[in-house]
C-alpha cells in the first residue's frame, strides 16, 4: 500500500530524498484513452485515478496574441482551423500524429509587432472557472500541481512564426530574444495573478523541445545568446516562490544539460531514449543536483517482455537516492493496450519501492 501522496511524494524526490516508492507518472495520446475505453477504462473521472498513475495537475494561462479562433474547413478525417496564435492548422480527426501547419501570420519584426501589442495580461487569460471547480479537489487528493509558462524555441518555432525563425536566429537575434521575454513576461504575468488570488502550485513547467534525432536544433552558444536568459530568468522566479522547476525539452538534448544544471533545473523530462539520450549518464553526472523523468524507451512497449527488462535494468540505478519519476521516454501510444499499462505501472511500482 502506498504511504503517501503524489504531493508528499514527488516533493521527497525533487528534494533526493527516498520516499514509499517513485512516483509513476505519464501521458497518453487522446487516441490511447479512445482505445482504453474500449478495452474497459470508466470514461468518468480522471483516468490516472482509475489506473494508479501519480497525478501531475498542469494550470495554463492563455500569453498568445488571441487571433481569432475559426473553423475553415470540417471533414470526417480532418478539420482546418486557425489557432489563437494566428496560425492556420490541419487536424486529423481520431488519429495520432503532429497537425500540419500551413500558414503563420507572424513571419518579420513588423508582423511581429502587431502580434505584441495584443500580448497585454488580463484576468481574462485565466481559466478560473477550472480553478474554482478543481483546486480543492486536488489540494485533497494530494495531487501535484505544476503551474506552466509557455516562451523560449519551442513556442516561437512550432506554434507562432515557423521555419523563419530560424533565419531569424542567425540574422536578427534581437526580435528572437523580444518574442521569448515577452512571451516568458505575459506567462509571469499571469501565473502571478493566479498564486495572488490563493491557487498555489507546487512547482513551475514549461515545454521547450530543442532537439531532434541524433542532435540539436542550435548549438549551446547560440541558445546561450537566444534562451538561456529567459530561461535563467523563469528559474530564479521560480525559485523566488520556493517552487521546484521541471524543464521538458524532447530529442537529444545532452549538451543543453550542463546548461540547466547551471541554472538550477531541479528536474529534466523525457530523456529521449530513442533520439540518443542516455538515462544512466545523467544520472551518474547530474544526480546530485537534478532529478530525472522518463528514459524508459516507449518504443519496447511493442515488445512488453522488453520493456520489462528495460525496467528492471534502469529503475533500480535511477531511484538510488530520490531524484527519479518513472515514465516513458516521450509519451504512450495508441499502440499500447490498457492491460499492457497497467502492467507496466504495476512493475514501476514494485522495483521502485524503496521499503
Amino acid at each position: 500500500m502506498d504511504r503517501m501522496s503524489t504531493r508528499e511524494r514527488i516533493g521527497r524526490i525533487l528534494a533526493h530524498r527516498e520516499a514509499d516508492r517513485i512516483p509513476v507518472a505519464d501521458i497518453p495520446w487522446a487516441t490511447t484513452l479512445e482505445r482504453w475505453r474500449r478495452e474497459g477504462l470508466p470514461a468518468e473521472g480522471d483516468w490516472e485515478d482509475h489506473l494508479g498513475v501519480d497525478k501531475i495537475v498542469v494550470i495554463t494561462a492563455d500569453n498568445s496574441p488571441r487571433y481569432p479562433e475559426r473553423v475553415l474547413e470540417e471533414t470526417d478525417r480532418y478539420r482546418v482551423y486557425t489557432s489563437r496564435w494566428g496560425v492556420t492548422l490541419r487536424e486529423w480527426r481520431h488519429a495520432a500524429g503532429t497537425p500540419h501547419r500551413e500558414a503563420f501570420t507572424v513571419q518579420d519584426p513588423d508582423s511581429w509587432r502587431k502580434a505584441k501589442e495584443r500580448m497585454t495580461p488580463s484576468p481574462d487569460r485565466i481559466d478560473w472557472a477550472r480553478l474554482q471547480a478543481n483546486w480543492r479537489r486536488w489540494r485533497e487528493e494530494g495531487a501535484w500541481i505544476n503551474g506552466s509558462l509557455w516562451f523560449g524555441f519551442e513556442v516561437t518555432y512550432s506554434h507562432f512564426v515557423g521555419v523563419p525563425l530560424f533565419l531569424a536566429m542567425v540574422e536578427e537575434p534581437e526580435w528572437v530574444k523580444e518574442m521569448a521575454d515577452t512571451m516568458l513576461d505575459l506567462s509571469i504575468a499571469l501565473m502571478e495573478m493566479i498564486w495572488e488570488a490563493g491557487y498555489h502550485f507546487d512547482g513551475v513547467q514549461w515545454w521547450n523541445d530543442m532537439g531532434y534525432k541524433g542532435a540539436q536544433f542550435m548549438s549551446v552558444a547560440m541558445y546561450r545568446d537566444l534562451f538561456k536568459p529567459a530561461d535563467q530568468r523563469a528559474v530564479e522566479w521560480a525559485h523566488s516562490k520556493g517552487l521546484p522547476v521541471m524543464y521538458h525539452s524532447c530529442g537529444n538534448v545532452t549538451p543543453f544539460v550542463s546548461e540547466w544544471a547551471d541554472l538550477g533545473v531541479d528536474l529534466l523530462n523525457p530523456l529521449e531514449v530513442k533520439a540518443g539520450m542516455d538515462p544512466l549518464a545523467l544520472k551518474a553526472q547530474y544526480g546530485d543536483k537534478m532529478s530525472f523523468w522518463g528514459g524508459l524507451d516507449a518504443r519496447l512497449y511493442d515488445d512488453p517482455e522488453a520493456m520489462w527488462a528495460e525496467m528492471e535494468r534502469l529503475i533500480p540505478v535511477m531511484k538510488e537516492g530520490g531524484g527519479y519519476i518513472a515514465g516513458t521516454d516521450h509519451s504512450v501510444p495508441d499502440s499500447v493496450s490498457l492491460a499492457v499499462f497497467r502492467e507496466f505501472v504495476a512493475r514501476a511500482k514494485a522495483l521502485g519501492r524503496y521499503d
